[in-house]
C-alpha cells in the first residue's frame, strides 16, 4: 500500500487534506513539523509530500520550518498556504509581508501549464479558489516558475516540474475551491504514483488488528452513548475482542427524550453486547448546578464522566483499557491529533475532560477518521441505518444547548420536547438525510408574548440545522418557510414555557456548529 505524508504546519483545516486524499482511495498520515525524523520519514515510505497550512508568518522570528532533509527525498511535495511559503523561503525564494491580503474567495487566473492543472484549469482562464493568508511570495527559487496568479498574490500557483515541487498558495482541499480536491488528485495519484486501493474494508481489518494488539488478553470498557461514533466503536471492539469488552452506558440526565431505553434496547438485544446502564444523572447535575462557563461544563461533565467509569471499572474488575469514540475533527480543534501548533478554539468531551488521574489506557480506533467515514464503517459493520444516519450528538449532551444559564431538571425537559417536536417534523417532511446537524437551544433569556388573550412571558428557543460534508465547515440549511413555521407553532403549542422560536443562519466559519 502506498502512503502520502502531511506535514502539519497547525492549520484549522488540516484535516481536510487528509479527507480529500482519502477520497481518492489513497492512505495518509499527518504528522506535527516539529517531530519529523529522516529514519521515521523513511520507514514510512511515503509516495509524497503534502506541506499544510498554518497561522504562523514566514516572516517571523520563530518561524516553523520542515526538516532541510524533505526536499532532497526524491519526493513530489505541495505546499500549500503557509506550506508554500515555507518551502520558497527554504529553498532560497522570497516571501515578505503584504498590504493586499486575501482572506475568502478570490480568482486565480492560470498562466502557464502544469502537471498539477492538467484536465483540472486551462491556460489564460481565470477559477474561483479560497484564500487565507497575509504574506506573499515575492521572489521564486531556482527552477520553479509561476503557474497562476491572483491580484494578492503574484506567485498563486508555482512549479519545478523537473523536481516534481509545487506551491500554491490558496487552499484546494476547503469546499469553497470548487476544483480543489481534482488538483489534489492529480498530486496524490498523477504526480506521486499512490495506489488508489486504500477502501473502509481495509481500513476496518487493520483497526480490528490494531485493537488485538493494544489490548491483547486485557478487559476493555467503552463508553456507549447511543451516538454514531461510541456505536461503531463498540461493535468494532465486540468483533475485535468480544467478551473482553464491557460497555458502559452512563446516564447524566442529559440525554434526548427516550433514548437511554432505544440505546438498551438495540445493543443489548441485536449485538448481544455485554453492557451495564449507570444512572448518575443526580451527579452530574447535582454538579452542573450554577455553573454557566461553557469550558468549565465541559470540564465538570468530563471529569465526572471518567470518575463515573473508574467506579464501574472496579466493579467490572480488572479493566484496562477505556474505549473512544474521538475523531479528526474532535482533535483539530482542541489540540493538534498528533501534537502539532494548532490553535485552540474549543475542548471537547473526549479530548479536554479527561483528567490526568485516569488509570486506564485509551483505545481510539475511530481518531483517524471524519463522520462520514465513521458513517462508512458503521455500514461495513452491519449497524442499522437508522444508527448510522444519526445526526451527531455532543458528549456534554443537552448541557452546552442551555448557554450562559443555570442547568436545570426543568429547562432540560423543556429543550428534550422542544428537540423532539424539531427532528420529528424534520423526518415527517423528508429532510433528516439532507441535514448534516439539526438541534434546539434554549436561550438565556425570556420574552413577552401573548397565549389565549394573556401575557405570557416565557423562555426563547433557537432552532439550528447545517448541511456539511465533514463538519469542518457548514451552512446553515435553507428550509422552506412552510416547514420551519410548522415546526414553530408545533413547539409553541406543544411545550409549556415557550413563546417564541427563532431560527440561527450562521454558517461555520465564522460560528461554529454548536453554540458552546
Amino acid at each position: 500500500m502506498t502512503n502520502v505524508l502531511i506535514i502539519d504546519f497547525g492549520s484549522q483545516v488540516t484535516q481536510l487534506i487528509a479527507r480529500r486524499v482519502r477520497e481518492c482511495n489513497v492512505y495518509c498520515e499527518i504528522w506535527p513539523f516539529n517531530k519529523i525524523s529522516k529514519e521515521k520519514v523513511n520507514k514510512f515510505n511515503p509516495s509524497g509530500i503534502i506541506l499544510s497550512g498554518g497561522p504562523s508568518s514566514v516572516t517571523s522570528e520563530n518561524k516553523p520550518e520542515v526538516s532541510e532533509f524533505i526536499f532532497h527525498l526524491n519526493l513530489p511535495v505541495l505546499g500549500i498556504c503557509y506550506g508554500q511559503q515555507t518551502m520558497v523561503s527554504q529553498m532560497g525564494g522570497k516571501v515578505e509581508s503584504s498590504d493586499h491580503q486575501e482572506f475568502g474567495k478570490a480568482l486565480v487566473r492560470v498562466n502557464n501549464r502544469c502537471k498539477l492543472f492538467d484536465g483540472v484549469w486551462n491556460v489564460s482562464s481565470e477559477y474561483q479558489v479560497w484564500m487565507s493568508h497575509g504574506d506573499r511570495v515575492t521572489e521564486l527559487p531556482s527552477g520553479f516558475e509561476q503557474v497562476a496568479k491572483s491580484d494578492g498574490a503574484p506567485f498563486a500557483a508555482i512549479a519545478d516540474e523537473k523536481r516534481n515541487f509545487y506551491g500554491l498558495q490558496f487552499h484546494p482541499e476547503v469546499f469553497h475551491t470548487p476544483e480543489g480536491p481534482k488538483i489534489l488528485k492529480n498530486f496524490v495519484v498523477g504526480i506521486c504514483k499512490a495506489d488508489s486501493n486504500w477502501t473502509m474494508s481495509s481500513f476496518k481489518d487493520e483497526a480490528i488488528s490494531s485493537v488485538k494488539e493494544q489490548v491483547g488478553n486485557g478487559k476493555v470498557i467503552c463508553g456507549l452513548s447511543g451516538g454514531v461514533d461510541s456505536s461503531v466503536v463498540a461493535v468494532l471492539l465486540n468483533e475485535a475482542i468480544g467478551n473482553q469488552l464491557t460497555c458502559v452506558l452512563v446516564d447524566h440526565g442529559l440525554m434526548r427524550l427516550g433514548e437511554i431505553d432505544e440505546i438498551v434496547e438495540l445493543f443489548r438485544s441485536r449485538f448481544n453486547i455485554r453492557l451495564v446502564l449507570r444512572d448518575a444523572s443526580a451527579i452530574f447535575l447535582s454538579r452542573l448546578s450554577g455553573k454557566t462557563d461553557p469550558e468549565e461544563k465541559r470540564k465538570i461533565i468530563g471529569n465526572t464522566f471518567i470518575e463515573v467509569f473508574e467506579e464501574e471499572a472496579n466493579k467490572i474488575g480488572g479493566a484496562e483499557f477505556l474505549a473512544q469514540g474521538t475523531l479528526y475533527p474532535d482533535i483539530i480543534e482542541s489540540v493538534s491529533f498528533t501534537g502539532g501548533p494548532s490553535v485552540t478554539i474549543k475542548s471537547h468531551h473526549n479530548v479536554g475532560g479527561l483528567p490526568e488521574r485516569m488509570n486506564m489506557n485509551l483505545v481510539e480506533p475511530l481518531r483517524e477518521l471524519f463522520k462520514d467515514e465513521v458513517r462508512e464503517l458503521g455500514r461495513e459493520l452491519g449497524l442499522p441505518e437508522s444508527m448510522v444516519g444519526r445526526h451527531p450528538f455532543p458528549g456534554p449532551g443537552l448541557a452546552i444547548r442551555i448557554p450562559g444559564q443555570d442547568i436545570t431538571e426543568e429547562k432540560l425537559n423543556i429543550l428534550r420536547s422542544v428537540d423532539h417536536i424539531y427532528i420529528d417534523e424534520i423526518k415527517k417532511a423528508n429532510l433528516y438525510g439532507e441535514i448534516w446537524q439539526a438541534f434546539a437551544v434554549l436561550l438565556p433569556v425570556k420574552t413577552v408574548g401573548v397565549m389565549g388573550d394573556k401575557r405570557s412571558y416565557d423562555y426563547a428557543v433557537a432552532l439550528r440545522a447545517v448541511t456539511s460534508v465533514d463538519g469542518m465547515t457548514a451552512d446553515f440549511y435553507h428550509f422552506d418557510m412552510e416547514v420551519l413555521g410548522k415546526i414553530s407553532s408545533r413547539i409553541i403549542n406543544e411545550v409549556r414555557g415557550i413563546n417564541r422560536v427563532t431560527y440561527d443562519t450562521t454558517s461555520k466559519p465564522p460560528g461554529t456548529i454548536e453554540w458552546e
